[in-house]
């Protein structure tokens, strides 16, 4: 199908109703090439395809005079309609064999063409995936990789926040319309990644969010990245949605293992196993694929190393982190002090730098 004016312009009126994306197929089909609206007007359209009350509806807005209504009514509202046979539409989604045939976009448009990342996961992380998905995303999104993801709990929401707290760029890929953010919790997050990133959505602006469109938009995240980032999710997760896309696109999957008896890492720890994707330990084993060199990793400081400015109470709590992050009920236990020594000797090594107080309680080395 060769790219025409007259089919730009009739995607920009199929963008008005909420047609699903077999529809626009079938009814493309049938238009035998001839896109103008005076066809779609005449023309016989099957019930099986467009019932008689959504054909009359769509004939009485098929005026040219009212798309140019409607596209101006989107840009008084910053949103950008780019249909696929747009320049500034992204080639990763074009060439999908189930390609949007519009988009809808509130933001930085350039956004689209730029490296980016997708990070994925569970609604509801652990103090762990919180912990490494904040960590590792910094770090991709400080080096001006642009991140992308779907604006829900859990992971998604950190990943976006993760990003812009450290000054990157951000892309949300939503289930839903602009004018029906989902979560609504989520609204100023969604309102200030249109300001300093960008929002995308295949649905018109005033669509709900269904069971069906989170999965339905998950191919979108997997086809804006070269990679897919997974830190932490079960087996019955929707990320498996996402991951099984990335793979069908022949993206990069990248996975964080965890704990083995962790409900919340069953997938990762299985994708990892089954070969599907790439264990990674550390931002940096995902840079590489980005052409970022590895640097040579600062010694990390210990107990042993910072002995000389340690007391003998500070030292037994430092010992107990050298060989990773621990919870504050296991410090408490562990460390041979009563509470009021253990609470002054944590808030002393905090002031002085030599340990980070993570989510959920989480202490460790800095």
């Amino acid at each position: 199908m060769s790219c025409t004016n007259e089919l730009e312009n009739f995607l920009r009126f199929l963008s008005m109703f909420d047609l699903t994306e077999s529809k626009i197929r079938q009814l493309i089909a049938a238009m035998n090439d001839d896109f103008s609206l005076k066809h779609f007007c005449r023309m016989k359209i099957d019930k099986d395809l467009l019932s008689e009350d959504a054909v009359y509806k769509m004939r009485e807005r098929a005026e040219q005079a009212r798309i140019d209504t409607y596209i101006k009514n989107l840009s008084d509202q910053d949103i950008i309609l780019l249909t696929r046979f747009d320049e500034r539409f992204p080639e990763s989604l074009r060439v999908l064999p189930d390609a949007p045939y519009y988009l809808f976009c509130k933001g930085d448009i350039s956004l689209l063409k730029k490296p980016a990342l997708s990070v994925v996961g569970t609604r509801k992380p652990s103090s762990y995936g919180r912990v490494v998905t904040n960590r590792i995303v910094s770090k991709v999104a400080k080096q001006g990789i642009v991140i992308v993801s779907g604006l829900a709990y859990g992971i998604d929401s950190l990943a976006h926040r993760a990003c812009l707290d450290e000054g990157g760029k951000t892309i949300a890929v939503l289930g839903s319309g602009f004018n029906r953010i989902y979560p609504p919790d989520h609204q100023g997050l969604a309102d200030e990644i249109a300001q300093k990133g960008l929002l995308v959505s295949e649905y018109t602006p005033s669509r709900s969010a269904t069971r069906y469109t989170f999965p339905h938009r998950n191919r979108i995240i997997a086809a804006l990245s070269s990679g897919t980032l997974i830190t932490e999710a079960s087996i019955k997760s929707g990320t498996i949605h996402t991951k099984e896309f990335a793979l069908t696109y022949g993206k990069n999957i990248y996975s964080v293992p965890g704990n083995i008896d962790s409900p919340t890492s069953e997938l990762t720890n299985d994708i990892i196993k089954s070969g599907q994707a790439r264990c990674i330990t550390c931002a940096e084993d995902i840079l590489s694929d980005y052409g970022f060199q590895s640097q040579p990793k600062a010694r990390t400081k210990t107990a042993n190393s910072a002995a000389i400015q340690l007391t003998v109470e500070e030292q037994a709590i430092t010992s107990l982190l050298e060989d990773g992050m621990k919870d504050v009920d296991f410090l408490t236990k562990n460390c041979g002090l009563n509470i009021d020594d253990f609470q002054s000797c944590l808030t002393m090594l905090e002031i002085r730098g030599i340990i980070s107080k993570l989510p959920g309680g989480l202490i460790s080395l800095k």
